[in-house]
């Protein structure tokens, strides 16, 4: 049942996407322009999508699971660091070169759009080279309680 789910889920979001025009990188990128020719029409499908989930996850979250899965499965890290920052960063610069992030990217590939076949293809390829880069290792903090005070003598 989750798979079908799933899918009819999938096939609304997609149908939603193309509705909205999300799917024409002209449109997202006109959007995105807020220096130049900003077309602000995309504005009203944020504010939908937001103001549905304003609306719904009132009554949703309280519940003990959802329909149709065992749990929710929601954010356990709050905090906003690095990592977070670098793939915000990255993430929108992609967005604002090629005019698709991964769900229109994907609805977009039924229009046959050359251009969503490459984002396709640099998403999966970038994704395949994240998932082997080793993640660069912070410096430890030092824990000032088990810190020694200097002795400097002065002589």
């Amino acid at each position: 049942m989750q798979k079908v789910i799933a899918i009819l889920s999938g096939i609304i979001f997609g149908l939603g996407l193309s509705i909205s025009q999300m799917i024409d990188r002209q449109r997202v990128l006109g959007f995105l322009d807020a220096a130049g020719a900003w077309d602000p029409t995309l504005m009203f499908v944020l504010g939908g999508a937001v103001g549905i989930t304003v609306i719904t996850f009132r009554f949703i979250l309280p519940r003990a699971k959802p329909l149709f899965a065992p749990k929710f499965y929601l954010p356990t890290k709050f905090n906003i660091d690095r990592d977070l920052i670098l793939g915000s960063a990255l993430f929108g610069v992609g967005w604002g070169i090629s005019g698709y992030c991964p769900g229109p990217a994907i609805a977009s590939l039924a229009l046959g759009s050359t251009n969503a076949l490459i984002f396709m293809g640099a998403l999966i390829i970038g994704s395949y080279v994240a998932g082997k880069v080793p993640a660069p290792s912070l410096p430890k903090p030092i824990d000032s309680t088990s810190a020694k005070p200097s002795t400097a003598s002065s002589s």
